[in-house]
C-alpha cells in the first residue's frame, strides 16, 4: 500500500502493529459536511465516550470568525438550508438554549468554533449532553430518524432564544 503522507503511514503502522487509535477502537458515527452551496466542505467524526461524546470538526470554505455549532435531532441536510435537520437535540419541551444559561436543557448545544483567515477550522470539542447511541439518560444521536451536526453563520451567545443568534445554517452532516 502506497501512502502519501506521514499521517497515513503512521496510521497505517499503527494499525498493523495492534495500535489502533482510539477513534478506530471506539463506538463511532461520521459524516460529510455539505455546505449551502452543495459542495463537500469537510468531514465531522463523533465518537462515543464514557460519559458524553468526542466530537471532531474538520471544514473549509467558512467565513473566517466564530461561528456556532449544534447537534440537531433529524438525520437529513437537505440543502440549502438545512431546515430539514429540524431543532437541536433535546430531551425535554420546550426546549431552553445555551451553555451560559441555567435553565438550559438543549442537548445540542456545543462550544463555538473559529475558522482561521483561510476559512478553515479543525477541532475537537466534547459534550456530555448526548450520547451516540441508546442506552443512557442523555439523548442518542443514533436514534430512529438519526441527527444532523450543523454550523452556523455566526457564533453562538450561549443565552439567546432559540439557537443563541447564530443566524444561518451554512454546514451540514448527517451522522451515520
Amino acid at each position: 500500500m502506497l501512502f502519501h503522507s506521514r499521517r497515513g503511514l503512521a496510521t497505517a503502522v499503527a494499525f498493523t502493529m495492534g495500535l489502533a487509535p482510539a477513534w478506530a477502537l471506539a463506538d463511532t458515527a461520521s459524516g460529510e459536511l455539505i455546505g449551502a452551496d452543495g459542495a463537500s466542505h469537510g468531514t465531522v467524526q463523533v465518537m462515543e465516550a464514557p460519559a458524553g461524546v468526542l466530537v471532531r470538526i474538520e471544514i473549509k470554505g467558512l467565513t473566517p470568525g466564530w461561528h456556532g455549532v449544534h447537534f440537531h435531532e433529524k438525520g437529513d441536510c437537505g440543502a440549502p438550508k438545512f431546515t430539514s435537520a429540524g431543532a437541536h437535540v433535546h430531551a425535554q419541551t420546550p426546549v431552553v438554549h445555551g451553555l451560559l444559561n441555567a435553565n438550559a436543557n438543549d442537548a445540542g448545544d456545543l462550544p463555538n468554533i473559529h475558522a482561521g483567515s483561510d476559512g478553515s477550522a479543525t477541532v475537537e470539542l466534547y459534550s456530555t449532553l448526548v450520547a451516540l447511541k441508546s442506552g443512557s439518560s442523555r439523548p442518542a444521536l443514533l436514534d430512529a430518524d438519526g441527527s444532523a451536526l450543523v454550523i452556523h453563520a455566526n457564533p453562538d451567545d450561549y443565552r439567546t432564544q432559540p439557537i443563541g443568534g447564530a443566524g444561518d445554517r451554512v454546514a451540514c452532516a448527517v451522522l451515520r
